[in-house]
């Protein structure tokens, strides 16, 4: 029997930047960026980005351009000044939203490098990646609808990068924590993918570590929707099917055709309440105490703690599900909206390899979209 170590990788909260200090004469880096989806997660990311200038431009070389911002229905160009993110619809000069001309537009005529950056959570966004790709935009994006969404699209993205495009996704699970690249640097270094085991949820670890019984669950519910930890719709949470989305993008990443339906899903929202408009939903939030008092109850019976689970195993059967589990389990000591991820691998077989750290909040999913960005940036050609 072999034994492993164990290693857990803590999120780091400054992203790499890898490509060195430079001179004035030295060739520079000039990347054009632009945004879809100014929300929660992409005005944090503009503000990140905005700061990030001088230091990147100094540092390591590297010009961001921002040429863009796309909104739901408007959006504008040119917008590479300092008054960008106070500019929401006053002075600032609006155009109809036409994705494929806003993608033209960042994409330029000169052979610049450009990168669409997509903070939306819109499927109809996302169905314009493969075209994106395959013309030599790079695309990074939190929306987890490509990586989980209908197979043969996912492949197509994948086709399309065959044009030297790349295509980053590592918010789309877990938020800033480098859980993709983890287990991409497994796979490309020649181990074996075994299981997969993690709460994927910052919204429900969180409700999990809360529900103790001093408060109803539907107390919690409404806190964490007011603290902006759930989706705008909290079924979406409560479901599971943010989570099984999550599971299938990991899936994917190792080699496993799952697609939604394949993932044993069994979430927390019962079918009287899944197809209520949302305001009746939070009206009537108070059903789900009773069985989620009786879901705690057989917990502390057992001397355990109740978690949210998504687990792949070696076979690619996908399960996301509520959990009773052991009081020493890894899983009962994670804090506040922590995210973890366990990975048993060929080598990392009798103690997985564990990634932890928060998985919720547009500030550290913002961050893992930037680190993405970076990424890319560090392998771009470098021009006078």
């Amino acid at each position: 029997m072999i034994t492993c170590a164990p290693e857990q990788v803590q999120h780091v909260p400054s992203p790499p930047l890898s490509m060195g200090r430079i001179g004035a004469t030295t060739l520079r880096r000039v990347l054009a960026v632009g945004v879809i989806g100014p929300g929660r997660v992409g005005s944090a990311l503009l503000e990140q980005l905005r700061a990030a200038q001088p230091r990147l431009a100094h540092d390591i070389g590297l010009d961001l351009k921002l040429c863009g911002v796309v909104a739901s229905k408007r959006m504008w160009l040119d917008c590479d000044d300092a008054e960008l993110n106070g500019r929401h619809g006053g002075a600032q000069i609006w155009r109809p939203n036409d994705l494929d001309a806003f993608a033209e537009h960042v994409r330029g005529s000169d052979g610049r490098h450009a990168l669409l950056i997509d903070c939306s959570a819109n499927d109809e966004v996302a169905a314009h990646y493969p075209r994106w790709l395959a013309a030599g935009l790079h695309v990074v994006t939190p929306n987890k609808l490509a990586g989980s969404g209908p197979l043969p699209r996912w492949q197509a993205i994948r086709a399309a990068c065959a044009s030297g495009a790349r295509f980053r996704y590592e918010a789309t699970v877990c938020a800033g924590l480098p859980v993709v690249q983890t287990l991409r640097d497994l796979l490309d270094t020649g181990d074996e993918l075994l299981t997969v085991d993690g709460m994927f949820s910052g919204t429900l670890a969180w409700l999990c570590n809360r529900h103790d019984g001093q408060q109803p669950f539907s107390a919690l519910v409404r806190e964490a929707h007011a603290l902006g930890y759930t989706e705008p719709d909290p079924r979406d949470d409560l479901s599971g099917l943010d989570v099984a989305r999550k599971l299938v993008i990991l899936a994917r990443e190792a080699g496993w055709p799952l697609s939604l339906e394949d993932v044993d899903l069994q979430g927390l929202v019962p079918p009287a309440l899944a197809a209520l408009p949302l305001e009746t939903f939070m009206q009537r939030l108070d059903e789900l105490d009773a069985p989620m008092a009786a879901k705690l109850a057989e917990a502390h019976a057992a001397g355990g703690v109740l978690r949210h689970v998504a687990q792949l195993d070696r076979h690619g059967r996908a399960s996301v599900r509520l959990m009773v589990l052991p009081a020493s389990h890894a899983f009962a000591h994670t804090r506040l909206t922590d995210n973890i991820v366990q990975f048993t691998t060929r080598r990392y077989c009798d103690n997985p390899l564990s990634v932890q750290g928060p998985g919720a909040g547009p500030e550290v999913t913002a961050a893992g979209v930037f680190a993405d960005l970076l990424r890319i940036a560090e392998s771009l050609e470098a021009r006078a």
